[in-house]
This record gives C-alpha cells, structure tokens and sequence, in this order.
C-alpha cells in the first residue's frame, strides 16, 4: 500500500483500535439494469436476516454492536439519537423498508458489509491519501470537507484520522470527500472502525464481507493487505 498507518497513545486511551486491509481493483461492472438487480438482492437478503435477528427497529438500538458504537458515540460526545452510527443508520433504512442506493461499486459493497455487520466501515482512495495515517485527537482548527456537505472547522478533542493535514475520517462516523473513492480508484483502503465492546474478530469479519459483496457485485480485485488489526 505504501502508507504507515498508526494509532496514537491519546486515541489508545479510548480504547480503540483499526482493522485495516488494501486491495486493488482491476474491473468494475458497468452499473446498468443487471448490476441493480445483483445489488438489490444482497439486499434483500440482508434486510431478511435482519428481521430474523433483531425484528423491529425498537430492538435495533440493544443490538450489541450498536450499543457499543452508541456508548462510544456519548463517550466522545456525539448524540447518537441524532448522528446515527453508519452500521445502524445502513440497518435501520432496511428495517424501516427503505433501500439503499447505488452509489458505485466499491462504495455498494462497503456499504452491504456495514448494513450487514453493523460494524462502521470507511474506504478510502489510496491515490488521494498525501501521506502516512495517524489516528489521533484533534486540537481543534482543523478542516473537514465531508462527503456531501460544506467545509467544516473542528473542535478540539474529537478522533480523527489524518493524512499529512489531510483529515480523511472523524472517528467512527464520517469521511471526507477528499479521499473518497470514485469510478476511476483503483487502489483502496478499507478500515474497520474498532471501539470497546467490537471484538476483533468481528473487524475482520466485516472486511472479509467487503470482498465477498465485491465478488458478488463482478468486482475483481487483487489483495495488497490482508484484513488486520492495528491497535
């Protein structure tokens, strides 16, 4: 991959960690009345476990793993009554009936995995990345370009991943459209987001789902690393 990718002392002391992987991907699908049709299924598939397991959207929210990501987001001050954890806002529009919409392939199978594992999953174009990673805490001043949103200054004290001055994810949450991917990566990164209660089996369960839903949506790939944790 080409990037160091590290877990500073002061994001440690909050009891998180990374399941990191990078693949390359060498063909696409075309996103035509096939490839909707293959998506919508995974779905479908995905929305029929859910209601198996968990039921109703009132459940939803004592799951496990959401309850981990949800007591993370008080930790650090987040309401997550109101900035959804990505795993639970993805479930949640399948249990209350709603779909999720194609957005381009590789986004599509991060996506089904996140829905599926309710695991927080960021993928990143390596291209884009300006340097090596540091998961760290803001000191407040930095900018944020988030996907779909106006720039934004932070404040002091929230998890970040940084790349040079580059702030390519607020932990667990958000991504910046900076280093998001497009129909042109080729070259990706794909992390985990790890909090208390998230075992690190279950990390790399999730992005072992990501190739799997890659597979199933005619992505093919090349591995460049393994699905691994960085504590």
């Amino acid at each position: 991959m080409g990037k160091k990718i590290e877990v500073d002392s002061a994001t440690k002391a909050l009891g998180v960690k990374l399941g990191v992987m990078c693949f390359s991907v060498d063909k696409k699908p075309a996103m035509n009345d096939h490839y909707l049709k293959v998506y919508n299924e995974a779905l479908y598939k995905i929305k029929a476990k859910l209601l198996i397991d968990i039921k109703t959207l009132e459940n939803l929210k004592s799951h496990p793993v959401v309850r981990a990501y949800r007591d993370f987001y008080w930790k650090i001050g987040i309401d997550p009554t109101k900035t959804r954890p990505a795993g639970e806002a993805l479930a949640r529009r399948l249990l209350s009936g709603k779909g999720i919409d194609a957005i381009e392939p590789v986004v599509d199978a991060g996506n089904l995995a996140s829905a599926e594992t309710m695991v927080s999953i960021g993928l990143y174009d390596v291209n884009k990345l300006p340097g090596n990673l540091k998961l760290t805490i803001s000191n407040g001043g930095e900018k944020f370009y988030p996907i779909g949103k106006d720039e934004e200054i932070l404040p002091k004290g929230l998890p970040i991943l940084l790349s040079k001055d580059v702030v390519v994810h607020l932990f667990p949450h958000r991504d910046s459209r900076l280093t998001s991917i497009d129909i042109d990566s080729r070259v990706v990164l794909g992390l985990a987001a790890g909090v208390p209660g998230i075992s690190d089996e279950l990390l790399i369960h999730a992005l072992n789902r990501i190739l799997v839903y890659m597979q199933t949506l005619g992505i093919t790939y090349k591995i460049c690393l393994q699905p691994n944790i960085i504590i």
